[in-house]
């Protein structure tokens, strides 16, 4: 065989992918079922293709097709170009269709600032937002119905990328009449004993997190009823029937009455992220960099105050010497 002289030319991805269907069925009947095309044109095509390479990839024997040496090493590199042409074809398709991005936000997270970003780099585009509930955030983005996400951990990260953004502290959201509704300051060990809220719809990472549990102590005690909803949460506390550890920087908290926040010193502060897909994205790097340059620079850890300690009582005066 001759080698074509316009091979990085003419080299055909249809050949290619008609050369792994071959390989992986071991038999051109089997492969030509799978493509749906007649067993004769396929073998023409497989010989097209092993002119074009100058080396015979397949050896046909009566119990079917065997890849021969040049096969085996050209194997690899043909599911890779074919793995190539549909991520690129994906990017094309995307950034030249796809003119929406959809800016997905969970619990209250303000993202003004990160749109107002994202159109000054998509110029354009229509930047949309989306709320989303904690418990599907993720799943949403990758399934595509957002394209990218500002949320807080923990975030069940599989074949998501995660840029951390700030950290927020964490907040007592109880009743205007509970005994602690006045106080500058609780710690975790003063919530013994307060019951906190049971979320059906989030995971067990979430819950453990969200009622400070740590393992280590007695069973956290559970409001009388389970909530779907973020709304239905608050109402609870309002009834003054459980109390919940919130994020400081949840914007609805402010909007609920009867619901009074007090900052929790001693927990562990909470990370807001950005989050997108792994992979060809067409609006991954300039989300990222929308939202680094709107929200990165924002606080980092914000301690809550610690109220100051009690005066020490003066002491007596001395008993005059006899």
């Amino acid at each position: 065989m001759t080698v074509d002289e316009n091979l990085d030319l003419d080299l055909d991805l249809r050949l290619i992918r008609y050369f792994v269907a071959v390989a992986e069925h071991a038999g051109f009947g089997r492969a030509a079922d799978a493509l749906h095309l007649a067993q004769p044109s396929l073998s023409r095509q497989i010989q097209r293709l092993e002119h074009q390479l100058g080396a015979r990839l397949l050896d046909r024997t009566p119990h079917g097709s065997v890849l021969t040496a040049a096969g085996t090493a050209f194997l690899p590199h043909a599911r890779a170009l074919l793995g190539q042409a549909r991520r690129a074809a994906a990017v094309a398709r995307e950034a030249g269709t796809s003119r929406t991005f959809t800016l997905g936000h969970t619990g209250g997270t303000d993202v003004g600032d990160v749109a107002r970003a994202l159109r000054a780099r998509l110029p354009g585009a229509l930047v949309r937002t989306r709320h989303l509930e904690e418990a599907s955030a993720a799943q949403a983005l990758r399934d595509r119905a957002v394209d990218g996400l500002i949320a807080r951990l923990p975030l069940p990260a599989e074949s998501l990328r995660v840029v951390p953004l700030y950290r927020e502290r964490r907040v007592l959201a109880v009743s205007t009449a509970h005994p602690l509704a006045g106080r500058t300051s609780v710690t975790p060990g003063e919530l013994d004993g307060e019951a906190r809220v049971s979320c059906g719809a989030t995971d067990e990472a979430w819950t453990s997190f969200w009622r400070l549990e740590d393992g280590g102590g007695a069973p956290v005690p559970l409001a009388p009823s389970t909530v779907e909803t973020f709304e239905d949460k608050l109402e609870l506390v309002a009834a003054g029937e459980a109390v919940a550890i919130l994020p400081e920087g949840d914007r609805r908290l402010a909007l609920w009455p009867g619901v009074t926040t007090v900052p929790v010193v001693g927990a562990e502060t909470v990370q807001v992220v950005a989050a997108y897909r792994t992979g060809p994205d067409a609006f991954g790097d300039a989300f990222r960099d929308a939202a680094t340059e709107a929200l990165g620079a924002g606080p980092a850890d914000r301690p809550a105050p610690v109220p100051p300690a009690p005066a020490s009582p003066a002491p007596a005066p001395l008993a005059p010497v006899a």
